[in-house]
């Protein structure tokens, strides 16, 4: 069974937080409140998420200041940041949420299926990340059983390479589509930034599986995987 992907949720008000479990407990996933910045950097030291949704407006540390201490972590600095927030002070004020490291900035009220929308393709990236990191672990110790035995088992690490490959290619195909629906849509900083970040992300997968094709050095060529 797939493990499900977490989700961190951070508001100061437990109404908020309430409005935005009910929005999300249709995805199926692991919800986690934080009630304020400090909490959340806590939450962020001990478990991985899919996604981030950040009120901006907070008492003591403020969104801004709470995604500046993600980006500066090396464990959290990939981890995409919904910005959310009551009060729209202008391309001035988002311009800060987007430099401050958010893929998008939403402003309340929102619309439901919007947001859960947006949620649902970082959670499919984030799945899609873990499976193929299992499947290139997986790939890496056949690789190294077939090296300690003499080579007699080629055949298959090549026939795990070809899947690993597939599966990835699919991926790449679904993301492709999503960065055309993305474009259709809207043209705004928010979808360019998602689009984007999927891009990177499965750039890093693909150069990880060209790592080991013949010739390239094996399982020694594959970069580790955090």
């Amino acid at each position: 069974m797939v493990q499900k992907a977490k989700i961190l949720l951070v508001d100061d008000r437990p109404e908020n937080l309430l409005a935005l479990e009910a929005i999300l407990s249709a995805l199926d996933q692991t919800l986690v409140r934080a009630s304020s910045g400090e909490e959340a950097l806590k939450a962020l030291l001990t478990d991985d998420f899919a996604v981030i949704l950040l009120d901006v407006q907070m008492p003591g540390m403020d969104g801004f200041e709470t995604a500046a201490h993600i980006k500066r972590r090396e464990r959290t600095r990939d981890i995409p940041i919904i910005f959310l927030t009551a009060i729209n002070h202008g391309p001035h004020h988002t311009f800060r949420g987007y430099a401050a490291g958010a893929v998008d900035y939403i402003s309340k009220p929102f619309d439901p299926w919007v947001l859960r929308a947006k949620v649902s393709v970082f959670v499919e990236l984030y799945m899609k990340n873990c499976q193929l990191r299992e499947q290139a672990a997986l790939l890496r110790l056949q690789l190294e059983g077939g090296q300690s035995a003499g080579g007699h088992n080629n055949k298959e690490p090549a026939g795990l390479l070809a899947e690993l490959s597939a599966r990835l290619a699919a991926v790449e195909e679904q993301a492709e589509a999503l960065s055309k629906q993305l474009d259709d849509d809207s043209a705004d900083a928010a979808a360019v930034a998602t689009a984007a970040h999927l891009e990177r992300k499965l750039t890093g997968l693909r150069r990880a599986l060209d790592a080991l094709e013949p010739g390239t050095g094996g399982p020694s060529a594959l970069p580790s995987q955090k």
